[in-house]
């Protein structure tokens, strides 16, 4: 693998590009794009160019809330509940 290919981080398929590779400690290691994390080659595979997704940390930050409910839809949901209904009975 070298500086510009694709790859797979096995433990958790995180997709990058490698930017930088050194070697430390016996250990080949190697930088990748998506998280600027350093990752042991040997935890990395060859992955296909298609799985690789360039989009920006503000451009999935919006696509992680899209969909979601916002603040004053919780707000209104929370004033709507009527908890009376959930309280528990019995002995005690």
């Amino acid at each position: 693998m070298d500086v510009g290919d694709v790859v797979k981080y096995t433990p958790t398929s995180t997709v990058g590009k490698v930017v930088d590779i050194k070697e430390m400690n016996g250990k080949v290691w190697m930088r990748l794009d998506r998280t600027d994390l350093y990752y042991v080659a040997d935890t990395l595979v060859a992955a296909d160019v298609s799985e690789y997704k360039t989009s920006s940390f503000k451009e999935r930050e919006s696509k992680e809330f899209k969909g979601r409910d916002s603040v004053d839809d919780l707000q209104k949901m929370e004033r709507e509940v009527d908890i009376t209904e959930m309280m528990p009975s019995g002995g005690g």
